[in-house]
């Protein structure tokens, strides 16, 4: 198999990423210079949103599947997927409304109400790339990574000029919105291509099940990935939980290459053939693992350097608990692709639902122990043990399901993960 679909489209998605990041990180530094405390608050509130699009993520999924697996026009799926998508944005906007209420008076999750606000447009924008996902174009993929949080700074900058104050409540109003729009831009211009007749509600019934499973299951993966964080602010204070989320953002900037990578070859990884979607699902976890090994004394270099200097003293403590996440961090960049084999070959989600889930208890126990005790570095040693213990019982599902003997999970063949790691230098010399 030729080396260009781990390499071309995983290298550009990892160039998107790459600056939808950098552009993340600058709205990030806006807040962070505010104070930990203040940090910690816009962490809580950018976890409690993408647990809430990782809900109903099952909607583009349905698209992606049906176009890469089955082969269907996905023109017959989208208009209805973002009827649902505007109907869960409702009920989640009831949800954090009551929530609002219920919370007042706490500094930590002041962001609700303007959340209840934008909730009804969150999910156009994770729907819409479903679409894109299924059809293996990453270039519209690419662009509603980069569009909201570079609309975001475009009217942080016009807020500055202004001489408005660029407190938290403006920043994250500005952060908010800027999501909405790009998912309201997103679902017309993606509607706009027309094709067939929309399905109708028999077909959505049927997909029904696959949805929830698959928004269940990408609820338990968020939870997993921000449990800690939650439990960090309440048994730590919302300071602690700023200098933590610093820490975790850090350390996940790995996931973005593993993430370009894995969804580069998602449609690959749902062709018929079972035996060509395991070996392609073994080669992407051996080159994401070889990758962010030889990128993570890299991170922590810069990390040491670049955080302090550009945040604040304060945030030198984030430092080592950043290398306390390294080592499950990069076990666990093996999930995604995992994930594609169950869901987008299998069709069964409830597989990364039992790897998440394994996780996510492990995480919650530990975590209740040791934060109190440790403080952040008890949560990071939490997540970091917990997310070791459950790739471990993922590669056990994989391989059962794969009909693969261990050597070959386990053991990269030299010559062609020599290639896979050498290929985007060979192209860029061309």
């Amino acid at each position: 198999m030729s080396t260009s679909p781990l390499s071309r489209s995983a290298l550009g998605h990892f160039a998107a990423r790459l600056v939808s990041v950098a552009l993340g990180l600058a709205i990030v530094v806006v807040v962070a210079r505010q104070g930990p405390q203040q940090q910690g608050a816009f962490s809580l509130l950018v976890a409690t949103e993408a647990v809430f699009v990782a809900l109903f993520s099952g909607l583009g999924l349905v698209i992606a599947r049906q176009v890469s697996h089955h082969r269907e026009a996905a023109a017959a799926w989208l208009p209805g997927a973002l009827a649902l998508a505007v109907a869960g944005g409702l009920a989640g906007s009831a949800a954090f409304a009551a929530a609002a209420w219920g919370l007042r008076g706490d500094p930590a999750y002041r962001f609700l109400p303007l959340l209840a606000l934008a909730a009804p447009l969150l999910l156009l924008t994770s729907t819409v790339s479903g679409l894109y996902l299924g059809q293996g174009r990453m270039g519209p993929i690419n662009g509603l990574s980069i569009a909201p949080p570079a609309l975001a700074l475009l009217l942080l900058g016009g807020l500055a000029l202004g001489g408005q104050g660029l407190g938290l409540l403006a920043v994250a109003g500005v952060w908010l919105a800027a999501r909405a729009v790009v998912g309201v831009a997103a679902a017309l211009l993606a509607l706009r291509a027309g094709g067939p007749a929309p399905q109708g509600r028999a077909a959505w019934r049927a997909q029904a099940g696959f949805c929830v499973v698959v928004g269940l299951t990408n609820l338990v993966s968020w939870l997993n990935y921000r449990v800690d964080l939650f439990v960090v602010e309440r048994f730590a204070g919302l300071g602690e939980a700023g200098i933590y989320s610093v820490a975790v953002t850090a350390a996940e900037l790995l996931w973005f290459v593993s993430s370009s990578v894995s969804a580069a070859t998602y449609a690959r990884i749902g062709a018929p053939d079972a035996a060509q979607a395991a070996q392609l699902t073994v080669r992407v976890v051996h080159l994401n693992l070889a990758i962010l090994l030889l990128a993570s004394p890299v991170l922590v270099a810069v990390a040491a350097w670049l955080l302090p200097a550009l945040l604040g003293p304060a945030y030198g403590r984030s430092v080592p608990l950043l290398l306390l996440l390294l080592p499950g961090t990069w076990a666990y960049a093996a999930a995604s692709t995992l994930s594609a084999f169950y869901t987008n070959f299998l069709g069964r989600p409830q597989l990364s639902a039992a790897v998440a889930g394994v996780s996510l208890l492990i995480n919650i126990a530990v975590c209740a122990w040791l934060v109190p005790r440790l403080g952040a570095a008890g949560g990071a040693l939490a997540t970091s043990a917990s997310y070791l213990l459950a790739i471990v019982w993922g590669l056990v599902l994989f391989r059962r399901h794969a009909g693969l003997r261990w050597a070959e999970v386990l053991r990269p063949h030299p010559g062609r993960l020599l290639a896979d790691l050498l290929a985007p230098l060979r192209r860029a010399g061309r």
